[in-house]
Order: structure tokens, then sequence, then C-alpha cells
């Protein structure tokens, strides 16, 4: 009988690295936005996060999309600071990834075009879902706690706007243009 493995070592690897560079560069953007404590929650939308957890779920399917986002948020908020919204942030995120995972399956070769598409609604999503936890655990008004994150939801459209186009669409065409995934060819059996 053979043991079929969800990911092969190569994938592992680079799942691997998106996790670490994303939680480096979001530990480095928390370490610059508590320096200008008022401009925080604006400043910490700049990031890898969103771009690393589409491309993986892109490349490597949505479970691996998942995992990425999610982790990524789990250990940079582990050097930062843990609290309540971590595991709902980092589903959140991971969510990103497995939308990734799906446009995988609509679209093996993605343009830069259709990653700038797919960045605008996932922001939006993506900051919606996380001023709705606020909301909700908050206990405030959701139309008050999406107007007072619309600065921080411009930011981050102004990033995965300028990030998915550019280092996602760039990531893609390296893994799925140079890589080989094991057996072969250069997109994984799933």
């Amino acid at each position: 009988m053979t043991q079929r493995h969800i990911f092969n070592s190569k994938q592992i690897a680079f799942i691997s690295a998106f996790i670490a560079i994303g939680a480096v560069v979001r530990i480095g953007v928390d370490q610059v936005a508590m320096v200008v404590v008022p401009l925080y929650a604006v400043i910490i939308k700049i990031g890898l996060s969103e771009t690393l957890s589409f491309v993986s779920g892109l490349v490597f399917g949505p479970i691996a999309g998942f995992i990425t986002g999610f982790s990524i948020i789990l250990i940079s908020d582990m050097a930062i600071l843990p609290g309540a919204w971590t595991p709902f942030i980092a589903s959140i995120i991971g969510l990103i990834g497995i939308f990734g995972g799906i446009v995988r399956y609509l679209r093996r070769k993605p343009t830069a075009r259709m990653m700038l598409f797919f960045a605008v609604p996932l922001t939006l999503l993506s900051e919606f879902l996380q001023n709705a936890w606020v909301s909700l655990f908050f206990n405030t008004p959701l139309l008050i706690t999406l107007a007072s994150g619309a600065p921080s939801l411009v930011t981050a459209l102004a990033n995965n706007m300028v990030l998915f186009p550019t280092v996602g669409f760039e990531t893609v065409k390296y893994l799925q243009n140079q890589v080989a995934f094991g057996n072969g060819k250069t997109e994984p059996e799933n």
C-alpha cells in the first residue's frame, strides 16, 4: 500500500519559507508601528501576510494557503502580543489562502492583472471580517467599527494592490515555471 503525502519536501520548504518571511516582516512592521503609536492600526496593515497566503494557496492548494496565512499570524503574534484576536485574525488571513487555492482551480496560470483583480475583493473581505470580529468582541456597533477602520482599510488595499500583482505574481510565476514538484511536472498533483 502506498502512502500519499499531502505535500512533498519542496512544497513544505516553500510553505515554511513563506511563513517565516511573512512572520518576520509582520514582527518588523510591528516594531516600526510601535514607534508611531497613533498610526499603529494603519502601519500594521503593511506587509506580506495576505500576499503570501494567497500565493501559497494559488501554487500549492487551499490547505497550504490556509496553513500559511494562519501560521504567519500565529507565529508573529507570539512575538508581538497574542490575544483573544489571534485565532480569529489568523483564520481570516488563512481564508485568503483558501481563496488562492480556489482561484488555482479556475486559472492555473495567473496574470498580474488577475492578481490585482483578486487583491481588491479579498482585502475588502479580510478587513470586513476583522472589523466584524472587533465589533463583536468589544460590543461596538459594526458601522462605527467599520468607519473607524477606514484608514486601515485604505492602507491594506494599497498594500495588497501593490504586492499581489508584483511580488505575488512574480513569486507564483517563479514557482510554476522553475520548481519541479517531485512528479516531473511544474504543478503539484491534487
